[in-house]
């Protein structure tokens, strides 16, 4: 149940943040940066080690899931956002169907729940092709990030996607955990843990791939970054109230 929460929860704050935008920004395509990125934590490179450092390996059947239903979110929801600002509704949502990702990780989730084995050799290359996408993700993040400057960073979108990552997301899943479900301690502060996440990388692939203001986005996510460092001991103290 606790992807199924995870995403409770992310909708949940994505109908406050929808109000919220059309207030905050005059710009559209700042708008469809704030609704596509704020919500898209890094459940995955970063979520399943941290879990693995405060909870021990028993939590990765919990963050890997969590993850699964991180990506889906992003692979539509986050890129109708990016894609509405190129293409028609239509077109936004025939696009979405044709990203690879979406049809694989329904295709892992088959051979999961059907326990279908898989070779040594397979598994090997898979995850040779999965060390290779992220080295290929962090490379591009950084060819964007490099040409970013303090004075150019757009902190007024930044910060609120900070404020809406770090701050409204955690307490509106902290409240929807504590008054709607009867998990245990440990599967709650998972879930709590992986709300905390800072931006996801991925990010700024959609800002290119939709020619989406993509320096602005490595931006948004390098000040998330460090709002996640400012914040990770509060953080930590959380879950350990949790915990107990």
């Amino acid at each position: 149940m606790s992807p199924l929460f995870y995403i409770i929860i992310v909708f949940t704050t994505l109908s406050f943040l929808i109000f919220f935008s059309k207030i905050i920004f005059d710009s559209r395509t700042d708008e469809s940066i704030y609704l596509g990125t704020a919500l898209i934590g890094n459940t995955g490179n970063l979520g399943i080690p941290l879990g693995i450092a405060l909870f021990g390996v028993e939590s990765v059947p919990y963050t890997s899931i969590i993850n699964i239903a991180n990506v889906f979110f992003m692979y539509t929801i986050s890129v109708y956002f990016f894609a509405r600002e190129q293409f028609s509704l239509k077109q936004a949502i025939i696009s979405i169907f044709k990203i690879p990702a979406i049809w694989f990780a329904l295709f892992a989730i088959f051979l999961n729940y059907y326990q279908v084995p898989i070779s040594e050799h397979i598994t090997t290359a898979l995850n040779m092709g999965a060390y290779t996408s992220l080295t290929i993700q962090l490379f591009i993040f950084g060819v964007y990030l490099y040409n970013v400057q303090v004075k150019t960073i757009p902190w007024k979108l930044s910060l609120h996607i900070s404020f809406a990552k770090h701050i409204l997301l955690p307490v509106i899943g902290i409240l929807i955990i504590v008054w709607f479900t009867d998990f245990n301690s440990f599967v709650a502060s998972i879930l709590i843990m992986e709300l905390m996440m800072p931006l996801a990388v991925n990010n700024v692939n959609f800002a290119v791939l939709y020619n989406c203001k993509p320096f602005d986005v490595a931006a948004t996510i390098l000040i998330s970054s460090i709002v996640f460092v400012f914040l990770l001991y509060f953080y930590i103290e959380i879950i350990n109230y949790f915990i107990k």
